[in-house]
């Protein structure tokens, strides 16, 4: 929507994601949201490690470019989402986008109910609906897309993030939505703190995975805004990569989906990433 015609897998995510929210609105207003988030208290905050590098760890049931990663049925949420946290994870990115990554709505409520660290809705957001969705659930964060939508309705959904207390994820893809995605940010300056920006390096003609892209786009990121490596991140080694190229934070999600003890391998990237920021 942005510069470069949409790609067709985020055309048909968004024309599903509006299904979605009219589905969901028939069932509560906006009103409604409001009203419910009135009486709650505030969203945990995002807060960062001294050391100069943190990780948002991801609950993924599914991956469009391998498939399934954990059963839903028999995965427990509440207790995965822990190990995370215990492992030193600044925030748990939780997927709700069902078709295509098994994800719901009631993942995120459970996590967000036992996590002592905020939880991020990771799904493809077309209305500030969604936000208060998710600030209902008890969210303390959410991901935008910039490649998705018009600018207008990009700016709608932050603004209604940042109403709401809750931390923003801007994901990008390439040159463009990165600048895009830093002017949106500079426009808010006074609110830094809750805006990051993110590189997805997945191929979104093919839904692979082209690793190379996060350290070829790094020096593109502005250095004033908490650059996030999304996508590709994998191994220990890959963590001290992307941060030595200037990254602040990793998103992971099928490495510790498919890995054996999630902590530990948390544990491990964490340590990697802060060793490898130091003199950066």
């Amino acid at each position: 929507m942005n510069g470069a015609a949409m790609p067709n897998f985020l055309v048909q995510m968004a024309v599903s994601s509006r299904a979605r929210v009219e589905r969901a609105r028939n069932l509560r207003s906006e009103k409604d949201l409001l009203r419910m988030v009135s009486v709650m208290p505030a969203p945990l905050a995002l807060k960062f490690s001294p050391q100069g590098f943190d990780l948002i760890a991801e609950l993924k049931l599914r991956s469009p470019a391998v498939g399934k990663l954990k059963d839903a049925a028999s995965e427990d949420i509440g207790a995965r989402v822990l190990q995370y946290a215990n492992a030193g994870a600044a925030a748990v990115s939780v997927l709700t986008e069902p078709s295509r990554f098994d994800g719901s709505m009631a993942h995120l409520e459970h996590a967000a109910r036992v996590l002592p660290v905020p939880a991020m809705r990771k799904d493809f957001l077309v209305e500030p609906y969604q936000v208060l969705e998710a600030r209902v659930a008890g969210a303390g964060g959410v991901l935008v897309i910039l490649r998705m939508l018009p600018l207008a309705e990009l700016e709608a959904l932050i603004d209604s993030a940042l109403e709401q207390q809750l931390f923003v994820l801007l994901e990008a893809f390439d040159e463009t939505d990165i600048e895009l995605g830093t002017g949106l940010i500079d426009a808010r300056r006074s609110m830094n703190e809750l805006l990051l920006l993110g590189v997805n390096c997945r191929d979104l003609a093919t839904l692979q995975i082209v690793p190379s892209r996060l350290l070829e786009l790094a020096g593109k990121l502005p250095r004033h805004v908490r650059r996030v490596a999304e996508s590709g991140v994998t191994t220990v080694s890959d963590v001290a990569a992307i941060a030595a190229a200037g990254y602040d934070m990793a998103l992971v999600g099928s490495a510790l989906m498919q890995g054996g003890d999630p902590r530990e391998l948390a544990q491990a990237m964490l340590r990697a990433g802060r060793a490898a920021r130091v003199g950066v």
